[in-house]
């Protein structure tokens, strides 16, 4: 294995379910790029490979949603993958590349949605640490009075 490859490897080992998620739709995002090229340059295998391997990560996302914890929000998700697929499916046949720009424009969407959330989120840990921190600092600062006068005495 490379340098790059290990490099991959480890880069995905150690990342957040929220970093693989963001990860993924770069992936599928760097793919149906690459989809839109090869249609534009007429390079049909090329345009499928980018084509199949985006839908794969889309299929992903569909079958991984939690329809019991993510409510409404997971049911529309679901319809706008569901959409990206047919999508993508009519793009196969398709040389306008109107399907693959629809299906780009809903990813780029929906990854900058979900690293905003991502951020947030961290924002919120990092803020809820501080907190913990602080109090955990100021229960302390009460106690030493306490330990001074028990040493003391």
């Amino acid at each position: 294995m490379n340098g790059y490859n290990q490099y991959q490897t480890n880069q995905i080992a150690t990342a957040t379910p929220e970093q693989i998620l963001l990860m993924l739709y770069d992936g599928a995002i760097r793919f149906i790029r690459r989809a839109i090229v090869a249609n534009d340059e007429s390079k049909q295998v090329e345009k499928l490979q980018g084509i199949s391997k985006c839908m794969a990560i889309v299929a992903e996302f569909s079958n991984s949603l939690n329809h019991d914890i993510g409510g409404n929000i997971a049911e529309d998700l679901d319809a706008l993958y569901q959409f990206m697929i047919r999508e993508l499916n009519l793009a196969r046949n398709d040389n306008s590349g109107e399907h693959l720009k629809t299906v780009e424009t809903l990813l780029l969407d929906l990854r900058d949605t979900w690293g905003q959330a991502v951020e947030i989120n961290r924002q919120e840990i990092a803020v809820a640490r501080t907190v913990q921190t602080s109090t955990a600092d100021s229960a302390a600062d009460m106690q030493r009075p306490y330990k001074s006068l028990m040493t003391a005495g």
